[in-house]
């Protein structure tokens, strides 16, 4: 499958892989002789990432080198933090092949879309191959009905 592109800044495209788990703005900062980038709070809250766990980090700037870094005031926000965050990557009506990667605590099923993006299954199983239609979205979380089963693993 091929990974979507999106905008980072301007014409900057950039391939986001399927196992993106969370995306964010943060700080390099320098504590007792190491270089820190702190995780929100949010990140492990949601579930996409553990506490304790090891991870790959991508480090981008915020602004191209072209750019001036004085004159912010007249310019749009350049971080996906200072714009908010990203629009949700599916829509109502939409239909996707999937597989149920988790249940819930609620005994529906949890798979991810693009950029690690939530979407709610009822009646699914773990492990199941689903296609479902979303049929309501939130901003950080989306809810599917299943429309088909596979009935075979190829």
């Amino acid at each position: 499958m091929v990974s979507p592109a999106y905008p980072i800044q301007g014409d900057l495209l950039m391939e986001i892989s399927d196992r993106l788990r969370c995306l964010y703005s943060a700080s390099v900062e320098e504590r007792d002789g190491e270089y820190v980038v702190e995780v929100p709070e949010q990140e492990i809250q949601l579930g996409d990432i553990e506490a304790g766990e090891t991870y790959r980090i991508a480090l981008l700037p915020a602004r191209s080198g072209s750019e001036s870094k004085t004159s912010t005031e007249d310019s749009p926000p350049s971080t996906p933090h200072e714009r908010g965050p990203p629009e949700p990557p599916v829509d109502e009506g939409d239909q996707r092949d999937v597989e149920i990667e988790d249940i819930g605590d609620q005994g529906d099923g949890i798979t991810r879309v693009e950029r690690g993006f939530v979407v709610i299954v009822p009646d699914a199983a773990q492990g199941e191959r689903v296609t479902v239609e979303i049929t309501d979205v939130r901003e950080n979380v989306a809810f599917a009905e299943v429309i088909d089963r596979e009935t075979h693993f190829e």
